[in-house]
C-alpha cells in the first residue's frame, strides 16, 4: 500500500509540476497585439498595392495585391505575386486567381504552343495543338485517343493510380493533375520545348476541371472577349466573401470607399500596437486576451448536449440504472456527470476553434489540466501506463504551447489548443467508459463484440475509401482516416487470434471451414486496405515501415504464446537483419544510391542534405536546432528560462509541430530532456506490455472460456497498440537525429497529431486502464470467494 501511494505522489507531484510550468510560460509571455481590422480606402479610378507589411501576412510577398476602383466604383483586386497565389472565395468556395474554367472556343498560349479547346465540360475537355488531340478527364490525360506510358521517375503509387483510372469509372477515379512543360510526354506530362515543368495545371477540383497558372510563367488566353495573361487578370470583389494572401485568410466587406479585410488566421503579432502604413490603409488594433470567451453557436450545442446529459441522468436515476445503482456510490455518480461534462467542454472548445473564433489560452490550459488530472484521480490502482501515458501527454502539451506563446503569428497556438480540446473529449469519454464498466462482473457476448468489430472495421473501410477519393496524403475533412483504421486493425486481429488460440480438436469439427477462415483472416482485408493507401495516396513510404513494424510484433507475440520458439527466433533474426540493414545504408555512398529506383531522392537527401538546399532544409534546420539545445538545451537551463519567450530559429523547421517536434523539445530542453522523455516513453511501453502479459496470464488461469477468450484479446489489442506506438518512436526519432530517411509520422504524445491522440492514443490509454481494472476486480473476486469469477 505504501507502495502504491508513492508512486501516485510521484506521479501527481510530477503531473502538477508541469501543469504549473503551462502556466508560467503563460504569464511570462510577451504582450501580443495583432490588426482586429484592416480598412483600405480608395475613391474611384484610384489602386493601391497591399503586401506583407499592410496585410499583416508573414507569408505573403512584399507586393501581392493590386486593388483598384473602376469610374462606376467597383473594387478588383489582381495578383502581383510571381510566386504566391491569391485565394478568393464565393459562395462558400475558394478559388485561386490565375485559374479558369474552360469552355469551347478558347484558346490558351504557353510559350511557343497554341492549344485550342475544342469541346468542355464538368467531365473532360479536350484541345487540340500542332496535330495532335489530347482528352483529359480529372485523372488520365489521352493522346490522340491512347493514355500516354508512365514516366520513367514514375513511383510505384503514381504507376499503380494511374493503371486504376484507366480501368475504374469515372466517379471512382483518383484525381490526376495534368501538368505543362518540360521535355516529356508520359503520364499526364505534355511537354512544350522552352517551358520549365509545371508551368501550367489542369486539376480537377470539386467536381470541376480548371486552369491555373503555376510558377509565373506568362499564360495567355483569348477567346472573343479578347486576349489577357491568366495570371494578371483581374477580379471583382462584388460578391467575394473572403481572401487568402500566402496563408492568411481575410473576411471582406465593402462600404461604398471602403474595403474591411478582417485576418482570421496566420496573422502576424507585434509586440505593441505601432506600425507605419500607408495613407490609404488604417489597422484597429486588438491584444492577444489569455481569458477571452467568444459567443458563437458552440455554447448552444454544448447547451444541448448539457440538456441531454440532464435527460439522460434523470431518466437513469427514475429507472435505477448506472450510475444510480447500489454499488455506486456519490463519488462515482457525481465522477461520471463530471466526465461526460469534460468531454461537452472540449467538443465546445473545438468548434469554437474550428468557427475561428478560439477561446483565450488561459482557458486551454485549464481544460488540459483537468483533463489529465481527471484521467489520473479515477478510482482504482494507479498503473504504470497510465501514469506513464498522463506525464507523456503533459510533456507534449508544455512542449506544444512552447511552440505557440514562441511564434509571432496567431495560428501557431492553434495546434496546442485543437489537442487540449481533442484530449479533453478523448479522455473524457475514456474515463466515463472506466466508470461505467467498473464492477460490472459480466462480459460482453462474443457474437456481439465481433459484429462491433465488424462495424469499426466497416467504417474504417469506408474512411479509407474516402480519403482515396476525396482527399490527399493529409487526409480527408481535416482527418486522418488511416489513424482509425490502425485502431480498427488492431482490435480486428487481436480477436482472431484470441479465437484462433482458443480453438481445440472439438471446436473445429463443431465450425464450418468457411467461417472458421473467414475469422482468421477478416485483418486481411484491412491490412491490404492499409497497404493500398500507402502505395498509392502517400508519398513516402513511413506507412509501410510502421505496417511492417506491427506485422512483426503482432508475429512475435503470437509465437510465444502459441510456444513456437523456432519462429520466435527468425522474427529476431529479421529484426537484426532490418537493423543491418539500416546501418548499411548509412554507410552507402549518395552515387550507388541514385541508381535506385525505389525511394532514391529521400534518400539521397538523407545521406548528404547539404546537396539538397530546398528537400535538405528540413534535416539541416532540424540537426541546427539539436546542436543549439546541446546537453541543457539553448539556455543552458533546461529550458527553463524561455518559458514563453521567443522560439527563435527553431520555427523555421518546416512541419515543427509534427515531424520535427523532438527536434524542437531538444532544442529547447536539451538532450537530458530528450533522455527523460525517452524513459518516459519506455516506461509506457513496459506499462502497456506489463497488462498484456498479466492478461494473457489471466486467461490461462480462467475457469471460464469467455474469460479465457476476452484475457486473449486484451492481450494482443494491446500488444498490437504498443506495436504501432513503438513504430512512431522508431521513426520520429529516426528521422529527427537523422537515423532514417525523413519520414512523415508524428512522434506519439509530443506532436500535434489530432487525428492520432483522438482515434489511437486515447482508446489505447482507456483500453489499457479498463484492462488492468479488469484484472483487479478478477483477482478480488478470487482472493474472496471460490465461486466462479
Amino acid at each position: 500500500m505504501i507502495g502504491r501511494f508513492s508512486a501516485f505522489a510521484l506521479t501527481a507531484s510530477l503531473l502538477g509540476a508541469l501543469c504549473v510550468l503551462q502556466l508560467f510560460a503563460l504569464w511570462r509571455s510577451p504582450a501580443a497585439w495583432s490588426p482586429a481590422v484592416i480598412a483600405v480606402s480608395i475613391t474611384p479610378g484610384e489602386s493601391v498595392t497591399l503586401g506583407q507589411h499592410e496585410l499583416a501576412a508573414p507569408q505573403a510577398d512584399a507586393t501581392h495585391i493590386a486593388l483598384r476602383r473602376d469610374t462606376g466604383g467597383r473594387w478588383f483586386a489582381r495578383n502581383i505575386s510571381g510566386a504566391r497565389q491569391l485565394v478568393l472565395q464565393r459562395d462558400g468556395t475558394d478559388r485561386r486567381t490565375g485559374t479558369i474554367s474552360l469552355v469551347q472556343g478558347q484558346q490558351f498560349r504557353l510559350g511557343a504552343a497554341l492549344f485550342s479547346v475544342n469541346a468542355a465540360d464538368a467531365r473532360s475537355v479536350s484541345f487540340s495543338e500542332g496535330g495532335r488531340h489530347w482528352r483529359y478527364d480529372g485523372a488520365t490525360l489521352r493522346r490522340d485517343g491512347s493514355a500516354q506510358p508512365a514516366c520513367p521517375d514514375a513511383r510505384i503509387s503514381s504507376r499503380l493510380a494511374a493503371d486504376w483510372n484507366r480501368l475504374a469509372p469515372h466517379a471512382l477515379t483518383l484525381a490526376r493533375p495534368l501538368t505543362f512543360g518540360g521535355n516529356l510526354y508520359c503520364g499526364n506530362r505534355l511537354g512544350i520545348e522552352y517551358v520549365g515543368y509545371g508551368s501550367a495545371l489542369l486539376s480537377r477540383v470539386k467536381g470541376q476541371l480548371l486552369l491555373s497558372n503555376s510558377n509565373g510563367t506568362p499564360l495567355s488566353m483569348s477567346s472573343a472577349a479578347g486576349a489577357y495573361n491568366l495570371a494578371q487578370r483581374e477580379e471583382p470583389l462584388d460578391s467575394v466573401t473572403a481572401l487568402v494572401a500566402g496563408r492568411t485568410r481575410f473576411a471582406t466587406r465593402l462600404q461604398g470607399n471602403l474595403l474591411e479585410l478582417r485576418p482570421l488566421s496566420h496573422v502576424a503579432l507585434f509586440a505593441d500596437a505601432r506600425n507605419v502604413l500607408p495613407p490609404h490603409v488604417q489597422w484597429e488594433w486588438r491584444q492577444r486576451q489569455a481569458w477571452a470567451l467568444p459567443g458563437g453557436p458552440a455554447w448552444w450545442i454544448a447547451l444541448g448536449l448539457c440538456g441531454a446529459l440532464s435527460a439522460a441522468g434523470a431518466l437513469a436515476w427514475q429507472r435505477g440504472h448506472w450510475p444510480f445503482v447500489r454499488d455506486a456510490g456519490a463519488a462515482i455518480r457525481a465522477a461520471s456527470f463530471a466526465t461526460a461534462l469534460l468531454a461537452i467542454a472540449g467538443a465546445a472548445a473545438l468548434i469554437l476553434q474550428r468557427s475561428a473564433t478560439p477561446p483565450g489560452i488561459g482557458w486551454s490550459i485549464l481544460l488540459a489540466g483537468a483533463a489529465l488530472w481527471c484521467c489520473l484521480l479515477l478510482p482504482g490502482r494507479l498503473t504504470l501506463v497510465t501514469a506513464a501515458g498522463t506525464l507523456l501527454l503533459a510533456v507534449g502539451l508544455l512542449a506544444q504551447l512552447e511552440l505557440g506563446l514562441g511564434a509571432m503569428e496567431s495560428s501557431w497556438l492553434r495546434h496546442y489548443q485543437k489537442t487540449t480540446a481533442l484530449l479533453a473529449i478523448g479522455l473524457g469519454i475514456g474515463a466515463h467508459l472506466r466508470l461505467r464498466l467498473r464492477g460490472r462482473g459480466g462480459l460482453m457476448p462474443q457474437t456481439r463484440l465481433e459484429w462491433m468489430l465488424a462495424l469499426l472495421a466497416g467504417c474504417a473501410l469506408v474512411a479509407l475509401l474516402l480519403q482515396v477519393l476525396l482527399g490527399d496524403e493529409t487526409g480527408v475533412f481535416d482527418l486522418q482516416p488511416v489513424e482509425f483504421a490502425k485502431l480498427a486493425l488492431t482490435a480486428l486481429t487481436a480477436h482472431c487470434i484470441a479465437i484462433g488460440l482458443g480453438w481445440d480438436a472439438a471446436m473445429l469439427d463443431h465450425t464450418r471451414p468457411a467461417v472458421r477462415w473467414f475469422r482468421l483472416a477478416a485483418p486481411a482485408v484491412l491490412f491490404v486496405a492499409l497497404l493500398g493507401l500507402a502505395l498509392v495516396q502517400v508519398d513516402d513510404y513511413s506507412p509501410l515501415i510502421l505496417l511492417a513494424v506491427w506485422s512483426m510484433a503482432m508475429a512475435f507475440a503470437c509465437s510465444i504464446a502459441a510456444g513456437r520458439h523456432a519462429a520466435t527466433a527468425s522474427i529476431v533474426a529479421l529484426a537484426c537483419l532490418a537493423a543491418g540493414a539500416v546501418a548499411y545504408l548509412r554507410s552507402a555512398g549518395a552515387g550507388e544510391v541514385a541508381q535506385w529506383s525505389f525511394y532514391a531522392d529521400r534518400f539521397l537527401v538523407w545521406l548528404d542534405p547539404a546537396s539538397h538546399p530546398h528537400t535538405g532544409q528540413q534535416l539541416l534546420l532540424g540537426a541546427r536546432a539539436i546542436a543549439e539545445g546541446a546537453w541543457w538545451g539553448s539556455d543552458q537551463l533546461l529550458g527553463l528560462s524561455t518559458m514563453g519567450q521567443a522560439a527563435g530559429g527553431a520555427l523555421q523547421i518546416p512541419a515543427v509541430q509534427d515531424d520535427f517536434a523532438p527536434s524542437f523539445f531538444m532544442n529547447r530542453h536539451g538532450l537530458l530532456g530528450a533522455l527523460a522523455l525517452w524513459a518516459l516513453q519506455a516506461l509506457f511501453l513496459v506499462g502497456v506490455l506489463q497488462t498484456a502479459v498479466r492478461s494473457y496470464a489471466a486467461s490461462r488461469q480462467a475457469r471460464d472460456f469467455r474469460q479465457a477468450w476476452m484475457g486473449r484479446f486484451r492481450c494482443f489489442a494491446l500488444c498490437g497498440g504498443a506495436a504501432f506506438v513503438l513504430g512512431h518512436f522508431l521513426l520520429s526519432w529516426g528521422t529527427n537525429l537523422a537515423i532514417f530517411p525523413i519520414m512523415g509520422q508524428p512522434m506519439s504524445f509530443l506532436s500535434a497529431g489530432g487525428s492520432h491522440l483522438l482515434f489511437f492514443i486515447c482508446p489505447l490509454l482507456a483500453f489499457s486502464a479498463i484492462s488492468a481494472q479488469s484484472l483487479e476486480e478478477i483477482q478480488s473476486c478470487r482472493s474472496m470467494s471460490n465461486t466462479k469469477c
